[in-house]
């Protein structure tokens, strides 16, 4: 069976419908997965039509009178918006129709009727405008789910990074780690290769000083006291986790095999390595959630700017939806 891969159409007013289209006139797509669009299909003809992407827009109400052929995209029609919604501004309701895409997904992803979520952007002004006061994809998922202990992954083809820390400054992000949040995300990153099919993943954990601390010649033990309890811990359990590496190698031996997934202590420690290897085939991916849902996006936003001119590209996307097949729950 292949996966069902659950795409929500993100904010109509940006390049999500036409990137969606795109995509989807890909045959190595249907081939590799069953694809379904969560939002409107009016929208979706409008984007095909702007693209010239000859394909045909099937509304349904379920997945399960999905077609999943090459040339009809399926679409779970929730019939929020207008056909002549105006491109490239603020809309409270498309900020509006952009959560319901979310929450009409993660229901769906609940009931195991979706494998994964694929996530087209959001605008933050327009969710708020809209009625939902959420950061963003991340923090809509984590309510949906009722999950409070999340992490975020960054995959590219040849490198897959998980995050102690993100969005947070340089020593607030040291201060924040602790053998608890090290065990985690080891933990997290384990659980979710897992299911995805890796035969005992092999976990990676960076340090946070150079040469990782080199027995307490750099830095004031913070290996010791933040990183190495986590990792005997999951080591105790089982899983097959080393460290902490030093990071001037450590990705570039991730990179030639040696490691399944590297855990980064803070946001441009595992952001950098992966956007080197390629700004247009990172993936930002939410890991966590509760039922052991996925969730993929794209490395980019709604592009107001560039929206119904046909000429967004849809690598990004083709990228996300690749990297939920790779991660969709196995065992199913």
């Amino acid at each position: 069976m292949k996966p069902v891969i659950g795409i929500t159409m993100g904010d109509a007013a940006g390049i999500g419908p036409e990137i969606i289209v795109k995509s989807l006139a890909h045959k190595e797509v249907y081939e590799q997965c069953a694809p379904i669009v969560i939002g409107d299909a009016k929208l979706l003809r409008r984007a095909a039509d702007i693209t010239d992407t000859k394909v045909t827009i099937r509304p349904i109400s379920a997945p399960e009178e999905a077609a999943f052929q090459l040339g009809t995209i399926d679409c779970i029609d929730l019939n929020l918006l207008p056909g002549d919604l105006p491109f490239g501004g603020i809309s409270p309701e498309a900020g509006n129709a952009a959560f319901h895409y979310i929450k009409t997904a993660v229901a769906l992803a609940k009931e195991k009727k979706i494998h994964a979520i694929c996530t087209a952007p959001i605008n933050k002004e327009a969710l708020h405008k809209g009625g939902h006061m959420y950061p963003g994809h991340t923090e809509i998922l984590a309510t949906l789910t009722d999950t409070e202990d999340f992490a975020m992954m960054l995959t590219s083809p040849k490198l897959k990074v998980i995050h102690l820390t993100t969005h947070v400054g340089l020593i607030k992000a040291i201060e924040m780690i602790n053998p608890e949040r090290t065990y985690n995300v080891v933990k997290l990153a384990h659980d979710t290769l897992t299911r995805a099919g890796f035969n005992h993943p092999s976990i990676a954990v960076c340090g946070i000083n150079p040469h990782a601390g080199e027995n307490g010649l750099f830095g004031n033990g913070e290996e010791e006291e933040k990183l190495i309890p986590g990792i005997e811990k999951a080591q105790a359990e089982g899983i097959h986790v080393s460290g902490p590496h030093p990071a001037d190698t450590l990705f570039f031996r991730a990179a030639r095999g040696d490691f399944d997934i590297v855990v980064a202590c803070y946001h441009d420690q595992g952001h950098g390595p992966i956007k080197v290897l390629g700004l247009e085939s990172g993936v930002n991916i939410t890991v966590g959630l509760k039922g052991g849902i996925i969730r993929t996006s794209v490395d980019h936003g709604t592009a107001f700017d560039i929206a119904g001119k046909n000429i967004a590209d849809e690598g990004s996307l083709l990228e996300a939806i690749r990297s939920a097949i790779e991660l969709a729950p196995k065992e199913e």
